[in-house]
């Protein structure tokens, strides 16, 4: 079958790569439409140390599996546990310590015509939501995931920082809790726009100056200087959410966090049923966000225009 695949070095489209078998317990599945990520690009460039096939974010078919879901459309969590762990045992599989997660740790990924996914991880898409907007599940999970972690609510002021994918659905969700103030701060007019044009206050970039007065910072810049700014924008006692993840390294000046008593919240993976719910009851929209759409074929092409800024989100069909 056809896969776009990441062999250490360099991605490459094969036409050769073995059809995935699925184990006791997974579903092998056809995938319509994927999602070039960040992590995807971060990938490419080392993160993880991660080889095969790139892709987490999809829709597809279900082929081969138990009965009930043999031919529905789904989309799937990223991490697939084991089960038997500590963490796992604490209700915490996102965190299970052997753990493959797709595309990228120990799981080829969904730039393919077809992978495997334990079925455990399947979440049927409501015939109301389209392919085009079931594929923004996870990341929108994931924006999702910031609500669960932390309390924003009429008093708190939120800046989230990067408006990228990830930056825009964050703000998207977290208006969705009322906050008393809510701004998005990225470097790209166009996208700031979009951002605007669903009634989200926005700041160039070049021209923001944080004031150490946000309740709550999301720093969705994708980029090692994201915290640093982070940590100026939050007030004294706030909490910053990191959802940036990155291949580069880079020291920076704690203290600030020390000083100033600061709340760092990791935050990654969340939940599925929450953003399908968004999705069809359309209190989160997702359609504007996608830029450009390219056949597996130029897959090569749909990440370099994923790198290259101007669109918030690149799709990839596969068939």
């Amino acid at each position: 079958m056809r896969a776009f695949v990441f062999d250490g070095s360099s991605c490459r489209l094969r036409d050769d790569w073995p059809e995935p078998v699925p184990a006791p317990g997974e579903a092998l599945l056809a995938v319509r439409l994927a999602g070039v990520c960040r992590t995807d690009l971060e990938i490419a460039r080392g993160y993880m140390e991660f080889w095969g096939v790139l892709g987490h974010e999809f829709v597809g078919d279900v082929l081969v599996g138990p009965p009930e879901w043999v031919g529905r459309r789904v989309v799937g969590e990223i991490n697939a546990p084991c089960g038997r762990c500590d963490l796992c045992a604490r209700g915490l599989p996102a965190h299970c310590r052997n753990r493959t997660v797709l595309g990228i740790a120990g799981r080829h990924g969904v730039f393919a015509e077809r992978v495997v996914l334990p079925v455990a991880c399947l979440h049927a898409v409501p015939d109301v939501v389209s392919d085009r907007d079931a594929v923004f599940a996870e990341p929108l999970a994931a924006a999702f995931q910031i609500l669960r972690q932390v309390r924003i609510g009429p008093d708190e002021d939120v800046v989230v920082l990067g408006d990228g994918r990830l930056g825009q659905l964050a703000a998207r969700v977290v208006r969705t809790a009322r906050p008393k103030g809510l701004l998005l701060v990225g470097k790209h007019e166009a996208k700031r726009a979009l951002a605007a044009q669903q009634g989200i206050a926005t700041a160039s970039l070049l021209e923001y100056a944080p004031a150490a007065a946000a309740d709550v910072v999301v720093d969705a810049t994708g980029t090692p200087d994201g915290f640093a700014l982070a940590m100026r924008a939050v007030r004294p006692r706030g909490t910053i959410v990191l959802k940036s993840t990155f291949a580069a390294e880079g020291g920076m000046n704690l203290a600030p966090l020390v000083v100033h008593e600061v709340t760092v919240v990791g935050s990654r993976c969340g939940p599925f049923d929450a953003a399908l719910d968004a999705l069809a009851t359309g209190t989160v929209g997702v359609r504007d966000l996608v830029g450009a759409a390219y056949p597996l074929a130029q897959a090569a092409d749909a990440m370099q225009a994923a790198a290259d800024g101007r669109r918030v989100k690149v799709l990839i069909e596969m068939t």
